[in-house]
């Protein structure tokens, strides 16, 4: 009952701030973060590899990253807040590698976070191939957090400080913790060539990749001819069409539903119909039981007929406070007789039942093909006035004029590092090889190192770990993900998270339901008390004389009470009767 309890009423302090810990107006940037005290192996190098953009966070990193100063509307009260969640560039705090590697990190937690760089000129990948390649490191582990990259327009390049999710981009790339579980986001937006507008492609089913501690790199490669790639840690993990794979299509149907049609009335879809040349056979009894006594069964020789099943129970006492006269006479509760405990039973002996052979319930008869049957009935199809043909949708994207990372996350210090935005798949295989590759197997080694035998990180977030697999796990994640992003803001925790929301609410009002019907059946077990009207004081010197003498007293008549608003005529009382005995339930 308390783990249920719980939740309710930790959501019941939804109206938390959703500042709590930020006394900032804006994001900023955390100067001097302190440096992990560890002997690195390795000592960080600036790659000599060039790209149109490429990020390793080296001393003159804030000459090209501007923070956000945007400040946006709540979903509730029109109330505002502002992207406060704080970025420091440095080192890895959580199994460090190279020394001197900085990484670009976020660092509050439960906090909208934004920061852009523009690039030096637009990248056009009409008719080259688009690379994104970049690290992320989950440094406190899985909870709800994006770690996704967004590639944005041209054209954003003086507005950095009022970079929000309302800054038009081209391709999202990237992980997204989603609580539970993990998915890697690839997306782009689309221009209707008809309307103009812009909506969102999503390659689908997404990859769920699994997410720990440790360093992950995230590759996304989207070819001149509509095919791409997806990787992780260097290794393929998707691959396919912007034409095929995604939701919803690029080209929507030549044809659609006619949405003027309607099926005929006299249409049958029935495809199957009951013979009506069938009849019941004579000797099919529908009143024949499902269950018969079995003839066979033998009384079992330990049987005791003459003992109850239930008896008095010898333990109990009664109740001092019991009045025989008001309450009844008192009977003892009955208990499982414990002579019947030794044996196979106790009273009448019954024969057990079996299955009838003879039952064959109710006839139905045979179906068979409806002569009748016309189909399944479908509106006409007409041609699709929205339709609209794009092959190239690559050739269709807009330029990309800068980076930008805007995301909500419930956990700190998730770490970005060398980010390449090029053309050459060879160069940021390279570059892979100079940072992530030596990085990956010496963290996994402190990883493993760090943890007991047999012991699983709980903040880990895999793929592996599904409700089939750890419903305790799973649950307990999605619950408390939920609560942590309620308390700052209630109808967002709703929106995000609606399976949650759905299973909390459900869970809410089948624990009032129980409550209810519990206490109902405790109020309705009580038998009700009722007081005599008769006077309990000892008798006087007088009434026992009268009682000596074998006088009666007569008694005294008692007025109705009548109901407010009604009016009854007064009777003598009826002399009182003999007591009836009363049994107490």
């Amino acid at each position: 009952m308390r783990s249920l309890v719980l939740p309710l009423i930790v959501v019941a302090v939804t109206s938390v701030s959703a500042h709590e810990g930020h006394d900032h107006d804006h994001a900023q940037v955390v100067e001097d973060a302190p440096k992990p005290v560890e002997s690195l192996t390795h000592s960080f190098t600036p790659t000599k590899i060039k790209a149109p953009f490429l990020e390793q966070f080296t001393d003159d990193w804030a000459s090209r990253w501007t923070p956000s100063e945007a400040t946006k509307k709540t979903p509730v009260g029109g109330e505002t807040y502002s992207y406060v969640g704080q970025w420091s560039v440095e080192e890895s705090s959580v199994f460090p590698v190279i020394d001197g590697d900085m990484g670009l990190v976020a660092k509050s937690k439960a906090a909208h976070h934004a920061i852009s760089a523009p690039f030096a000129k637009p990248i056009d990948f009409s008719d080259k191939p688009l690379v994104i390649q970049y690290e992320v490191k989950y440094q406190k582990g899985g909870n709800c957090g994006g770690g996704y990259l967004k590639l944005l327009e041209d054209g954003f390049q003086t507005s950095g400080k009022e970079f929000s999710d309302k800054t038009p981009w081209v391709v999202m790339f990237g992980p997204d913790l989603t609580c539970p579980g993990a998915k890697l986001h690839f997306i782009f937006r689309h221009k209707n060539p008809l309307t103009g507008e812009f909506e969102e492609k999503h390659h689908k089913p997404a990859h769920m990749p699994a997410i720990g501690k440790t360093t992950k790199l995230y590759t996304l490669i989207v070819n001149p001819d509509q095919t791409f790639i997806e990787k992780v840690d260097d290794k393929e993990v998707a691959k396919g069409s912007l034409l095929k794979d995604f939701e919803p299509s690029v080209n929507p149907e030549k044809e659609i539903d006619d949405p003027k049609d309607s099926k005929p009335s006299d249409w049958v879809d029935e495809a199957k119909i009951e013979d009506p040349s069938a009849t019941k056979p004579e000797d099919w009894d529908e009143d024949a039981p499902y269950q018969i006594p079995d003839e066979d069964a033998v009384k079992p020789e330990d049987w005791l007929d003459d003992e109850p099943d239930m008896v008095a129970d010898p333990d109990a006492i009664k109740p001092e406070e019991w009045d025989d006269e008001e309450d009844g006479d008192w009977v003892a509760p009955s208990v499982k007789n414990p002579a019947c405990e030794k044996v196979s039973g106790c009273g009448e002996w019954k024969r057990p039942n079996k299955a009838n052979p003879d039952y064959k319930g109710k006839w139905y008869a045979p179906m068979i093909d409806n002569p009748a049957y016309k189909g399944e009935w479908a509106p006409r199809k007409i041609a699709n006035p929205d339709y609209f043909e794009d092959n190239t949708p690559v050739q269709s994207l807009k330029k990309i004029g800068g980076v930008g990372i805007e995301l909500w996350t419930m956990t700190e210090d998730i770490l970005f590092d060398n980010i390449y935005v090029g053309h050459s798949v060879e160069d940021a295989s390279a570059l892979a090889k100079e940072s992530f590759h030596v990085k990956e197997e010496a963290e996994l080694r402190k990883e493993a190192g760090m943890k007991p035998s047999g012991e699983d990180d709980e903040d880990d977030e895999t793929p592996d770990r599904s409700f089939k697999d750890a419903p305790v796990a799973f649950i307990r994640k999605a619950v408390f993900s939920f609560i942590e992003l309620a308390k700052i803001d209630p109808v967002l925790a709703v929106k995000t998270k609606p399976e949650t929301a759905a299973a909390l609410a459900v869970g809410i009002v089948t624990l009032f339901g129980m409550l209810g019907t519990l206490l109902g059946l405790v109020g309705a077990s009580q038998a009700p008390v009722t007081k005599s009207t008769k006077k309990t004081e000892a008798p006087s010197k007088d009434e026992k004389k009268d009682a000596a003498n074998g006088s009666e007293k007569k008694a005294v008549p008692v007025a109705p009470i009548a109901p407010a608003g009604e009016y009854v005529e007064s009777t003598p009382a009826p002399a009182a009767s003999s007591s009836t005995t009363k049994k107490r339930k």
